[in-house]
C-alpha cells in the first residue's frame, strides 16, 4: 500500500480516528494512566503488545515521521540513509511522512496510520498514553551523553536582561504539547518567578521551535522559550547568527526526542525496527551530517518509565491530563 492510498483512504479525521482501535477496554487489566484501549501488565508505563495475533499490524508500507520541529524538507533528506537501511532490515517500503504538528502526529499513530516515529520530549507522554506509542531509543553523543536544555531567549537591545523583565511583555511558546516550548517554562516561571501567562506576560504560540528562534532573531518576538538543540542546528546551518540571540534562562537537561513504534506492530517487525536503530552506522550518512550539528552520533537504548520521569513531573505541576479527547 502506498502513502497516497493510506492518507487518502481516510475521508476525514473522524473516519481515521476509528481505525485499528483494539479492544483492551473490554479487558480487565492494569493500565495506569494509559487509555482504556491499552493494557500494561508488566508495569513499564507503556502499552503492551496484544497477545492475540489477529490484533497485530503488519503493513506492506511503513510510515515514519519525525517530530515537526524544523523544515520538513531538511529532515526528509536527513533521514534518507536511515530509511534506506530500515527498508533493508524490514524488507518493507518505508515512507517519510512530514507531519505539521504534534497533535497531527499523535492522531496519526492513534488511528493506525503511523508506525514508526520520533515524538518530541513534551508530547511523548501523551503519545504513549493516548496513541499507544512505545519509545525505546533517543539520540546521544558518542560518549553516551544526551539531552538538551530549555532556554528563554531574547535579542540584543530588547530591554529584557533577566526573566523578571518579561513582566508586561510577551513570550512566544511553540505549542501546548512541547516540553521546552511550553510546559517546562510554564512550570518554572510559576514556581521560581511567580509569573503566570496572561496575568504577568502575554503568551503567543509560534507553532515550532524554528519559528520562535527566527522570530526572536528577526525581532518579531521579544522573547521565546525554545530547545537549545534546535538553536544549535540552526546556527550550524547559518540560518541564524549566534550574536542575534541572548539567553536569559537555561534549564536542567531534559531527554530529547524519543523514537519508537506503534504498540500493536507484529512483534517480529518491532524487533527488526529496533535492530535497525541500534545497528545503524552513522559515519558518513545523511543522519550524521544533520545531527552532528547538535553533537548526536548514535541511538541510545532507553526506557520511558525512567527517562521521562522528570517530564511527567512537569506535566503534573501543570495539571496536564493524558486523557484522549
Amino acid at each position: 500500500m502506498k502513502l497516497r492510498d493510506i492518507l487518502l483512504g481516510c475521508a476525514s479525521a473522524l473516519a481515521c480516528f476509528s481505525l485499528n482501535l483494539t479492544t483492551a477496554a473490554a479487558q480487565d487489566c492494569p493500565r495506569g494512566a494509559l487509555d482504556t484501549r491499552f493494557c500494561d501488565v508488566d508495569g513499564d508505563l507503556i502499552a503492551d503488545t496484544p497477545t492475540d495475533p489477529s490484533e497485530w499490524l503488519d503493513p506492506d508500507t511503513l510510515i515514519f515521521a519525525y517530530t515537526p520541529v524544523e523544515d520538513p524538507a531538511v529532515y526528509k533528506e536527513a533521514w534518507s540513509d536511515f530509511i534506506d537501511y530500515l527498508e533493508e532490515k524490514t524488507g518493507k517500503e518505508v515512507v517519510f511522512f512530514p507531519v505539521q504538528s504534534n497533535a497531527a502526529e499523535i492522531e496519526a499513530m492513534r488511528s493506525g496510520r503511523l508506525h514508526i516515529a520520533g515524538f518530541n520530549t513534551g508530547s511523548n507522554p501523551l503519545a504513549v498514553n493516548c496513541a499507544g506509542f512505545n519509545p525505546f531509543t533517543i539520540m546521544a553523543s558518542a560518549d553516551g551523553s544526551y539531552g538538551y536544555e530549555m532556554e528563554i531567549i531574547t535579542y540584543p537591545g530588547s530591554g529584557v536582561e533577566k526573566v523578571e523583565d518579561l513582566r508586561g511583555k510577551s513570550l512566544a511558546f511553540t505549542s501546548p504539547t512541547s516540553n521546552s516550548g511550553f510546559k517546562a517554562p510554564s512550570a518554572i516561571l510559576k514556581a521560581d518567578f511567580d509569573m503566570i501567562p496572561e496575568r504577568d506576560f502575554e503568551p503567543t504560540f509560534s507553532g515550532k521551535h524554528d519559528n520562535s528562534i527566527l522570530g526572536v532573531a528577526n525581532k518579531d518576538y521579544v522573547a521565546a522559550s525554545i530547545a537549545n538543540s534546535v538553536k544549535f542546528r540552526m546556527i550550524s546551518r547559518d540560518v541564524i547568527k549566534e550574536d542575534q540571540l541572548v539567553t536569559i534562562y537555561k534549564s536542567q537537561t531534559f531527554p530529547t526526542t524519543g523514537f519508537g513504534v506503534a504498540y500493536n506492530l507484529k512483534p517480529e517487525l518491532q524487533a527488526q525496527i529496533k535492530d535497525a536503530f541500534f545497528s545503524f552506522e552513522w559515519a558518513g550518512t545523511s543522519l550524521e551530517t544533520e545531527f552532528s550539528k547538535s553533537n548526536e552520533a548514535q541511538f541510545l537504548p532507553m526506557n520511558y518509565k525512567e527517562f521521562w520521569d522528570v517530564i511527567r513531573k512537569i506535566d503534573a505541576a501543570n495539571d496536564v491530563s493524558y486523557s484522549c479527547q
